[in-house]
């Protein structure tokens, strides 16, 4: 199917853009933040939170030769039914680019991510780079995005990213099917792996219970028998 004819979502249907990291990094964790409104913080989202407040200004919006960086500006995409903001974007003047209302010449828009520690082997921040940078295109109608930037707080610099073809079907795929346990209100079975240890959520998911027998004897046993 293609865009032009892909179903259409309204915006009381729309998922958070940024999901796509809990998702890609854990299904069941999604779905305990955004299906059953559960969330706890812990050094890591804390952290997190207060450098993201720190790095993000809300009114940025400034000029520098040919290039217009605006802090925080909201997208959405009604192909993927997702909406959320981008920490920054840079317009950069270009013959291919789009107009913008009160500019002059032409403009191709880059989305700038900024992220806590350092760069991840696995692909959980390009995956929510890249849905910025499609909901970028749809929305301007502009040329194809072929890159974007990461900013991590650790090593101060910042990290290319080609949004290449195969990056974007994971975006596409990874957002149908969180629509799919969203509208059947679906909680993934856990599926324990080492990142546990760091999930905040590990009090919540308790990933060890299904291996463990019983909610009472898994008490007992964390418990040291005092039960």
């Amino acid at each position: 199917m293609s865009e032009n004819t892909a179903i259409h979502y309204n915006e009381d249907e729309y998922l958070m853009l940024s999901g796509i990291q809990h998702f890609a990094f854990c299904r069941r964790q999604w779905a305990i933040i955004h299906i059953e409104s559960a969330w706890e913080d812990n050094y890591f989202t804390t952290d997190g939170i207060l450098k993201h407040k720190r790095a993000h200004n809300p009114f940025l919006s400034e000029k520098r030769k040919d290039v217009i960086t605006v802090g925080e500006m909201p997208v959405h995409s009604r192909i993927m039914g997702v909406s959320g903001k981008c920490d920054i974007v840079e317009f950069i003047r270009d013959e291919t680019g789009v107009s913008l209302h009160g500019r002059s010449g032409l403009w191709l828009p880059r989305p700038v991510e900024y992220k806590r520690g350092n760069p991840k082997i696995s692909d959980v921040d390009r995956l929510q780079l890249c849905a910025q940078a499609m909901c970028l295109e749809e929305m301007l109608l502009c040329p194809t995005i072929e890159t974007a930037y990461l900013f991590y707080d650790e090593t101060r610099r910042r990290e290319e990213v080609p949004l290449v073809q195969a990056l974007r079907d994971n975006v596409k795929s990874m957002f149908a099917e969180m629509h799919s346990y969203f509208s059947r209100r679906h909680t993934p079975r856990v599926k324990p792996s080492k990142a546990c240890a760091s999930c905040s959520l590990n009090d919540i998911c308790l990933p060890k219970l299904p291996q463990q027998g019983s909610v009472a004897s898994y008490i007992n046993r964390e418990l040291g028998g005092e039960i």
